[in-house]
């Protein structure tokens, strides 16, 4: 994108990891973004971004409300809290006029996305969800060749989401998003990029949804007898064999050097006695088999488009942690893809053909496939441009692919096929 003459300035709403994440964009390119104001409740995190943008005292906030309450002070605003506490700031702060970033999933619960969106669009400003699958430099070319016409029209799609056992157990038994009644059901808080990703690939509607789904391993029946009478690693004498074990995922990376995520979740600014009393008393420490969890640890989603073309979608906590994996079929073609690579099969010539698209740069920024990067280059431009086309996730096609998962979690609990 061309950058504009002078930068555009946000305010970033939840200075966690997301947020802190997409304001670095701001670090890398001071002359295109430039982080202005934060509101967050948590002093270690507010102080470590408002010092890391030279941010006005008077522009740091405990509460998103007192910054709600101020003329508006900034371009745009990235609203990256945990889910339950996205509709209020974004409402808030759309009438005020600032451009929205807003983290995934936009809201837990449909009328809540439905109140979002005719907020954005009453106040009329530029909007975006951080749908950072469709940004990634990998999606882009999967895009160029399908719309090329390379395997003709798209019959069908295999798509796996390999969540990975520890992330399963880090975010979805131990953390923030274990709990659908205080966060959200799990195929919203992690798959909701992979449904909206599907609709973004096929390049249709979504018309009909069947889902089957549920919590199998992670609860107390499925607790070794050897750890029946501890409720935290630190007290277990299974945990040495235990692959869920906190010590393992949490204190063996920061023993090899490691002290970003999921680490610094558990404790900020890690040191290794800090880290281990935070697991003796903090949440991410507590066996995974005695947590308060109730999100599903394996799901398959099928869905058919309104073109006649179908797909399943997988997503598994029992694999390790790794890149999302598809087949496309198509009436002349098919693609498997990695994340990374893309393998192109002829019919007609019964030749493969190989895109590597591998663009790891090692910054924060590349994160997610270098879909981090891609949203917030794009976001950007389209807020200096005055253009919500140059945003790959607007509100109408957001609040569709938000439709989708609500329905696929309602034909889950309630064993049906459901019409969108």
């Amino acid at each position: 994108m061309t950058p504009p003459l002078k930068p555009v300035t946000a305010v970033v709403v939840g200075a966690g990891g997301r947020g802190t994440t997409y304001a670095l964009f701001a670090s890398e390119n001071p002359g295109r973004l430039k982080i202005v104001g934060v509101a967050e409740p948590r002093e270690w995190y507010r102080s470590r971004l408002a010092a890391t943008h030279g941010i006005a005292p008077e522009a740091v906030f405990t509460d998103w409300r007192d910054l709600a309450a101020r003329p508006r002070m900034a371009d745009a605003a990235i609203i990256a809290t945990q889910d339950q506490m996205h509709v209020e700031p974004a409402v808030a702060l759309a009438e005020k006029g600032y451009a929205l970033l807003l983290e995934k999933p936009m809201a837990p619960d449909e009328a809540g996305c439905e109140q979002i969106v005719q907020a954005v669009k009453r106040a009329g400003v530029l909007f975006g969800v951080c749908h950072v699958m469709r940004y990634t430099t990998y999606t882009q070319a999967l895009k160029k060749l399908l719309d090329s016409g390379a395997i003709g029209q798209v019959v069908s799609v295999q798509h796996l989401e390999p969540v990975g056992y520890w992330h399963q157990a880090h975010s979805f038994v131990r953390g923030n998003w274990r709990n659908s009644a205080q966060s959200s059901p799990m195929l919203l808080a992690k798959s909701c990029h992979d449904l909206d990703w599907l609709r973004y690939i096929v390049g249709e509607r979504c018309k009909s949804v069947s889902s089957f789904g549920s919590l199998f391993h992670f609860k107390r029946s499925e607790k070794p007898a050897e750890a029946a009478d501890a409720l935290r690693c630190t007290d277990c004498a299974f945990e040495p064999r235990c692959p869920f074990s906190a010590l393992k995922i949490y204190l063996g990376r920061l023993r090899s050097g490691d002290t970003g995520w999921p680490v610094d979740v558990v404790c900020p600014n890690p040191t290794e006695a800090a880290l281990l009393e935070a697991l003796r008393t903090g949440p991410y420490g507590r066996c995974v088999y005695e947590c308060d969890n109730d999100v599903v640890d394996h799901q398959v989603v099928n869905l058919e488009f309104a073109g006649g073309q179908s797909a399943v979608f997988t997503m598994t906590a029992f694999n390790r942690a790794a890149h999302r994996k598809t087949r496309i079929f198509g009436t002349l073609g098919e693609i498997y893809g990695d994340g990374e690579r893309l393998e192109h099969f002829d019919f007609l010539t019964d030749q493969t053909s190989v895109i590597d698209t591998n663009t790891l740069d090692g910054g924060i920024l590349g994160g997610h496939g270098g879909g981090d990067y891609g949203l917030m280059d794009r976001f950007v431009a389209a807020v200096a441009a005055g253009d919500q086309g140059l945003i790959l996730s607007g509100p109408d096609e957001s609040l569709e692919t938000h439709r989708m998962v609500f329905a696929a979690e309602r034909a889950r609990l309630e064993r049906q096929v459901v019409d969108l």
